[in-house]
């Protein structure tokens, strides 16, 4: 069951790898329509702020049907064949769920007593639009349920062999079949519950606003510490994509709002109340140092080694937010220093909530930059704001720094640079002298070390290793880790260095379940991977 769960919230990345742009390009598009109206432009720039309106009109579509790419994206990482068919069966299943819930609504209106159909969509009327359907509002619980459900079907029943004269309702036919007979008691569960979780969703809101400073280090930590399991994911979306929050998730709203908060003189805090964003600060001012602090109790004679690993992944952290290559240089040979990474972060994050730092910054500097420090430092009322950030950041940054150095000293820890065997820094010299693991050829383990290898010769190494084909019973990937269950974890190899041979970051192995820690190249390696296993 845990290795489901796990599963399920790597799925979720798939779609949130879509927000990362539009994100930054609607942050981008309000900041120069702000700074074109600041500098009195808006006449003789009036051409570009409608260009700039019809980018934001196309830009905002991913926010406004973010259910439906939810529903999609779970099949594409979670289906076990065929995941373009499942997809498709996906997409409309979540359509006719959505139509089943509206004429349920409609037909029998008392059957929801705290639910007003003929209410208009948004506010607190708990419904919502998805594809033009009017429908009970369940944000982005109710596509990644019904994709959930969907993908589980059609893993079971895609390859279902029928008679011949019913052969043409076989595959993706037969799995929109089923799907559309189990959605009808779903609609029905769903319009008797979810009103209930709606209430249970402002009672969570409440209760994390009560908690104050408490509740905003509370969820950076769980965020950032249950990051090794892919049960983050549960923390944060409800928060950031979801109505857990506020209405319409924290990202879509700050942005929305984002000018409107700049141009009014009320302290940042008072209008925008919500801390539940702020874990981007350690990726920001924090891995950074601690990077440093590695680099700097490395032995001397690895230090520039350990440059040529720990500056790009310490940038990566940086300019995009994305943790992975620097946090597992040392979450598997150093677990404490990610506990107290977590509880850093999470300091860091009230603290800055403390002084009055709130907005959306759960992704990098780039996207700092184009959502706060920029629409701010152009506001006549909240420069100061801006300082009062990057101050309290640079402080955090020293403390992450001696810190990071004195656990690295005190206890010894055998962080890249310091250590032998997983903990030293793999390198294209290493891969030379390595020899060939799990059966794949010194050719290939050359051609991967030179940095020659194709997505298909990496697909391939790692297939050797977690004990070939046959040996594979299950592969899904998230944003960095291609996820694999096999069948005999005797006849994989359970050394880092195997994986980190073909090259790979780090691995989790925990039974027959492997996480292997790829980085961004990993869905091109996952393609190539299916493609062996056909």
């Amino acid at each position: 069951m845990f290795e489901k769960v796990q599963k399920f919230g790597a799925a979720m990345f798939v779609s949130v790898m879509l927000f990362l742009f539009v994100g930054i390009l609607l942050a981008v598009i309000q900041s120069i329509g702000f700074t074109i109206k600041q500098l009195g432009l808006e006449s003789s720039m009036a051409w570009l702020l409608q260009f700039l309106g019809i980018l934001e009109s196309g830009a905002w579509a991913v926010f406004i049907h973010m259910s439906i790419l939810f529903a999609m994206g779970i099949p594409i990482s979670m289906a076990q064949k065929a995941p373009a068919r499942a997809v498709l069966a996906t997409f409309i299943t979540y359509l006719t769920f959505n139509y089943f819930v509206g004429a349920i609504l409609t037909t029998w209106p008392g059957i929801a007593p705290a639910v007003d159909f003929t209410q208009n969509v948004g506010g607190t009327s708990g419904l919502t639009m998805v594809a033009g359907i009017k429908t009970l509002d369940m944000s982005i619980i109710g596509g990644v349920m019904v994709g959930f459900i969907m993908t589980a079907i059609h893993n079971k029943f895609y390859d279902k062999k029928l008679p011949d004269y019913l052969g043409i309702f076989q595959g993706v036919a037969l799995v929109a079949m089923i799907g559309f007979f189990v959605m009808l008691p779903l609609a029905f569960a769903v319009v008797l519950v979810w009103p209930v979780v709606q209430s249970g969703i402002a009672g969570l809101q409440g209760f994390l606003m009560g908690a104050g400073n408490l509740g905003v280090w509370l969820y950076t930590f769980l965020e950032k510490i249950l990051l090794p399991f892919g049960l983050h994911h549960f923390i944060y979306g409800p928060f950031i994509y979801g109505p857990a929050a506020v209405d319409g998730g924290i990202k879509a709203y700050w942005i929305q709002h984002m000018t409107e908060f700049a141009n009014n003189p009320l302290p940042l805090k008072e209008q925008f109340t919500v801390g539940f964003s702020l874990h981007g600060n350690g990726k920001v001012f924090g891995l950074p140092a601690a990077a440093l602090a590695m680099y700097h109790t490395a032995k001397p004679e690895n230090r520039k080694a350990m440059a040529g690993l720990l500056i790009p992944a310490a940038l990566t952290a940086f300019l995009t937010g994305i943790t992975e290559p620097i946090e597992f240089t040392f979450l598997f040979i150093a677990p404490m220093l990610f506990v107290v990474h977590a509880f850093l972060s999470a300091t860091a994050a009230m603290t800055m909530y403390m002084v009055g730092v709130v907005g959306d910054m759960g992704g990098g500097a780039l996207d700092m930059l184009s959502t706060f420090w920029w629409p701010m430092l152009m506001s006549d009322y909240h420069k100061g704001i801006v300082f009062t950030h990057i101050g309290v950041g640079l402080v955090f940054t020293v403390i992450y720094y001696f810190v990071f150095r004195f656990m690295i000293l005190r206890f010894d820890l055998p962080t890249p640079g310091r250590g032998e065997s997983e903990t030293k820094l793999y390198k294209k010299a290493d891969y030379k002298e390595k020899q060939a693991v799990g059966g794949q050829t010194q050719a290939v383990a050359h051609e991967l070390a030179d940095g020659k290898g194709s997505f298909a010769q990496q697909a391939r190494g790692y297939m050797e290793v977690l004990g070939g084909k046959e040996n594979i019973e299950t592969v899904t990937n998230c944003m960095t880790r291609l996820r694999v269950k096999v069948r005999d974890a005797s006849k994989a190899e359970q050394s880092v260095d195997a994986f980190k041979a073909v090259g790979a970051t780090s691995v989790v192995i925990k039974g027959e379940s492997y996480q292997v820690i790829i980085g961004m190249d990993v869905q091109n390696v996952r393609d190539e991977f299916d493609k062996l296993m056909q």
